[in-house]
């Protein structure tokens, strides 16, 4: 399900605070583990921020770098997701059906869940906060060029932005548009330029030059 809206209006992060019912169970259950002394604050929140911005994401940008790099490998992850991500051994739920959306000079690509939080999370991790809370939900349908200036990417008018509706059935990638200027880069080199943003599509990939503040060379 595709959806090409343009409206403005609201700020995505404003309600970040009216949870759902699960989520409110879910604290309820970290509150009480950390109360019976079962698990430790801080080693609960390095778990969650290890599965949240570091070992899914880091998946996800192996195979948008293989992609970049292996025309084959990006025919066959556009003709069949599933089968060429579980190359890298990354399948299991939430990742069983999988679609890869190529971003182009005239195409944008934007992923969300307009249900709950359906999301990859064999190749990104953990959803973020405001992939799950209501307003981005709502507003990426309804204003997603609006959206999409929150996040600090900014698109010509010539440019369609297409949204996806991700489903318990189906999940969606992005595929970014390599950066200018990488054609020399290895693969490994290209993966650190693809963050959990441009594989949602609220973000682009970074610049060769971000490589060199890394210490790259």
């Amino acid at each position: 399900m595709s959806h090409d809206n343009d409206d403005h209006g609201h700020d995505h992060r404003s309600s970040d605070n009216h949870w759902s019912e699960l989520t409110l169970r879910v604290k309820a259950l970290e509150s009480l583990l950390v109360e019976k002394k079962l698990v430790e604050p801080a080693a609960l929140d390095a778990f969650i921020d290890t599965y949240e911005t570091k070992i899914g994401p880091r998946n996800g940008a192996r195979v948008i770098a293989r992609a970049w790099s292996d025309p084959a490998y990006k025919a066959r992850l556009l003709t069949d997701a599933s089968a060429a991500i579980a190359e890298f051994g990354y399948t299991g739920r939430q990742g069983e059906d999988m679609v890869v959306l190529e971003n182009s000079a005239k195409v944008h690509n934007l992923v969300v869940c307009t249900l709950c939080s359906c999301y990859p999370w064999p190749v990104l991790g953990l959803p973020p906060v405001w992939y799950k809370a209501a307003p981005y939900r709502a507003r990426a349908v309804r204003e997603p060029r609006a959206v999409l200036a929150e996040f600090g990417v900014t698109l010509g008018g010539d440019v369609e932005v297409r949204v996806w509706d991700s489903t318990a059935e189906l999940r969606y990638l992005v595929l970014p548009e390599r950066p200018a200027g990488s054609e020399d880069l290895s693969e490994t080199e290209l993966g650190l330029l693809v963050t959990r943003d441009a594989m949602i599509g609220t973000g682009l990939a970074l610049p060769v030059a971000s490589l060199s503040k890394r210490g790259c060379p």
